[in-house]
């Protein structure tokens, strides 16, 4: 049977409370696999494994509670391999690379920061600081919404503004929050958001990132802000520790 790996830890890690329970239906067992001062989390894997909302909590559960009493680097959910064996192996083969991560992240969370723009509020603000868009929105409206191509060209530039301030306020949300972090990671561009950015922030100055992200909304209401965290630092696990498809994937 093939093995499932939550993450990593560095002995002498505690082993998990008897009756961990990880992904599948029932909670399949947590187990440690060690190999000298580093131990991978695993169970074995259901039969039906797929990406839905339980398994992926479970996957979370495991990795919180294995970093509540030391470092954990979490791997990410679907990471399997043939056997224990084999993830012994990479264990050794990786040692002093996974232990160097361990220590870079020892402390550290993970805060995911998602920013979208108030449509109405950024509007109004756009309308507010262009005095030359506003003078043509105004002339529409007396000419009672103005000809097609009037409108197309209004819509144009007012698009135009609204794509500028984007890209300006994505930067500001990075100035406003990275001082307060130890590391920022860009996440993939999407529909729906003006910046995806991630944070690597010590446990001690959580609070302070916090108090941060709070200005930030104060400060620019027009911006809507989603946080989530506190997160296992999944976005700075080194790249050099992902591994092949026969082993811990990160």
């Amino acid at each position: 049977m093939s093995t499932y790996i939550y993450g990593i830890v560095a002995g002498p890690h505690p082993d998990l409370p008897d009756g961990t329970g990880g992904i599948g239906t029932p909670p399949l067992p947590v187990r440690m696999v060690r190999c000298g001062q580093l131990a991978a989390l695993v169970s074995d894997v259901p039969e039906d494994l797929r990406p839905g909302r339980r398994d992926l909590e479970a996957h979370h559960r495991v990795l919180f509670e294995a970093g509540a009493p030391g470092a954990v680097l979490p791997l990410r959910f679907g990471s399997l391999a043939p056997d224990d064996e084999a993830v012994r192996t990479v264990l050794a083969r990786r040692y002093g690379h996974y232990t160097e991560r361990l220590h870079a992240l020892d402390s550290r969370v993970e805060y995911n920061v998602k920013a979208s723009h108030n449509e109405r509020a950024v509007l109004h603000q756009v309308l507010g600081e262009n005095p030359e868009l506003r003078a043509m929105v105004e002339a529409n409206q007396l000419l009672g919404g103005g000809s097609h191509e009037q409108k197309l060209d209004l819509g144009e530039k007012v698009a135009a503004t609204v794509r500028a301030r984007e890209a300006s306020d994505a930067d500001h949300v990075r100035r406003a929050l990275e001082p307060t972090t130890e590391a920022v990671c860009a996440g993939p561009e999407g529909p729906g958001w003006l910046t995806d950015l991630s944070f690597l922030v010590h446990r001690d100055s959580a609070g302070g990132f916090l108090c941060a992200v709070d200005e930030l909304r104060a400060d620019q209401p027009h911006l809507d802000l989603r946080v989530r965290g506190p997160l296992p630092p999944y976005s700075f696990v080194d790249p050099g520790a992902v591994a092949g498809p026969e082993e811990p994937a990160g």
